[in-house]
């Protein structure tokens, strides 16, 4: 039996800023930035709206930008599949509990530039939260990454064992592993912001991960019980995962990689 699960859809932007990636292609929103002939968030809609357990998909949005992508979210529909449009908030934690409220866990939170997401890293997602985990965030490494582009990623994670990025591919269990959503509450991305990732893991834990004497997998063991879940890794072997588009630079990549796989793609 194929386990059903609800996609949270991250969408939106800062209300009254345009994306610079959206200004450079003359749209409103980054979203809906044509790459290779489609907008980014119609294939990503493509690809989790395909999967057979996805049974909704709640699209956090701003006001402004509902009437902009609704056209295109909506030809994804189906009678056995609803997608909803939910108002985001300006905290993405917020916005995704939003989602959450909406639906019915399990979850599977992703963005809407996650345009190369595929279904076995769902899948594989989904097992982990089977096997036990209450929440659960996809990583692949930093050789599978530069395998695929060496500008694929700017910086990644260093623990002991290898370097690790994260794949914006997320589970949540259930609604006591919302606790999780507590690692988006300062923005998501942490690399760059050293009081984000304090805010988010404690002082304690990131020197202890910065000093690289742990591996990865510890360092999720470490992070579970701050939060008070059991929070585990998901690795993905496949580069590609770990790879959206956030800017010019891995526009070209992701552009580089659809227009390689168009006649064989498999999702």
């Amino acid at each position: 039996m194929i386990a059903k699960f609800d996609v949270i859809l991250l969408a939106a932007q800062r209300t009254g800023v345009i994306n610079p990636l959206a200004q450079a292609h003359g749209v409103s929103h980054k979203c809906l930035v044509p790459i290779v002939g489609e907008a980014l968030i119609s294939r990503t809609l493509a690809s989790v709206s395909s999967h057979p357990g996805c049974r909704a998909i709640y699209i956090l949005i701003e006001p402004d930008g509902e009437s902009a992508v609704r056209p295109v979210a909506e030809t994804f529909a189906r009678k056995d599949l609803p997608i909803h449009f939910v108002t985001s908030d300006r905290n993405i934690a917020e916005s995704v509990l939003l989602g959450c409220a909406k639906g019915t866990a399990p979850f599977i939170v992703t963005t809407a530039d996650n345009v190369l997401i595929r279904h076995d890293s769902i899948d594989r997602a989904i097992k982990v939260m089977n096997e036990g985990a209450d929440a659960v965030a996809a990583l692949a490494n930093k050789d599978d990454i530069r395998g695929v582009h060496p500008q694929a990623q700017r910086s990644y994670y260093e623990f002991r064992d290898h370097g690790y990025a994260n794949c914006n591919l997320y589970g949540i269990a259930d609604r006591q592993a919302l606790n999780a959503v507590e690692i988006f509450r300062e923005g998501g991305q942490f690399m760059n912001n050293p009081r984000r990732l304090v805010t988010a893991f404690g002082l304690l834990n990131i020197l202890i991960m910065r000093s690289g004497l742990i591996d990865v997998d510890q360092a999720f063991r470490r992070i579970s019980k701050r939060f008070g879940i059991t929070l585990r890794r998901v690795p993905l072997s496949d580069g590609t995962q770990a790879v959206d588009v956030d800017n010019e630079t891995t526009y070209r990549v992701v552009e580089a990689i659809l227009e390689n796989r168009v006649e064989t793609l498999e999702i």
